[in-house]
């Protein structure tokens, strides 16, 4: 598994993710309807903002392979003090297929579970995403619902899959591996 280690999104990221953000389709993969099309620096600097403090709602972090790379985008957010949303996940599109996506869900399971001390994460994913999926489920994720037609992007409608993993469930994955290599699961 590819290592990679999570920093915090910073003003410095801004530009690179816009340019990974090309058409309201992509914006509404990535985040829903979260941000309104075009994306611009105003929003993601009021989104920055929002996870600082001392109990933010929400962890937003910049994924980077080992050379300080940066690679991929990915949250933890409506943190209480029992679970979490993992959202807006994404993995700079020339460096899809290589495990960055596993490596990165893995990372902020780590930091749900361990660093916060969370019973249980969940999250959203349309359905014809399917290698998103793919990635979640081999991270432990579990199918729980499917919400038919919940947005419209241009003409058509899309479909949303909730799933959701608990910690002695990820515990259960990862607690043999991390003993063995000394509390790095990857």
């Amino acid at each position: 598994m590819t290592d990679l280690l999570l920093r915090p999104f910073d003003r410095l990221d801004f530009d690179r993710l816009l340019g990974w953000i090309d058409s309201p389709e992509a914006l509404m993969l990535w985040a829903g309807p979260f941000f309104h099309f075009p994306l611009d620096a105003q929003q993601l600097e009021t989104h920055r903002a929002s996870g600082e403090g001392a109990a933010p709602i929400r962890r937003i972090y910049t994924a980077c392979v080992a050379d300080g790379e940066p690679v991929g985008h990915i949250e933890l957010n409506e943190i209480d003090e029992h679970s979490a949303r993992l959202c807006r996940v994404m993995i700079d599109r020339r460096r899809r297929g290589q495990g960055l996506g596993r490596a990165m869900v893995r990372r902020a399971l780590q930091v749900g579970f361990d660093d916060l001390h969370l019973h249980r994460i969940d999250l959203g994913v349309f359905d014809f995403n399917t290698a998103a999926i793919r990635c979640y489920e081999a991270e432990g994720f579990v199918r729980e619902g499917h919400l038919r037609e919940v947005r419209r992007v241009g003409g058509a409608f899309w479909s949303l899959d909730r799933m959701a993993i608990l910690e002695d469930e990820w515990r259960a994955r990862w607690t043999p591996l991390a003993a063995s290599t000394q509390g790095d699961p990857s």
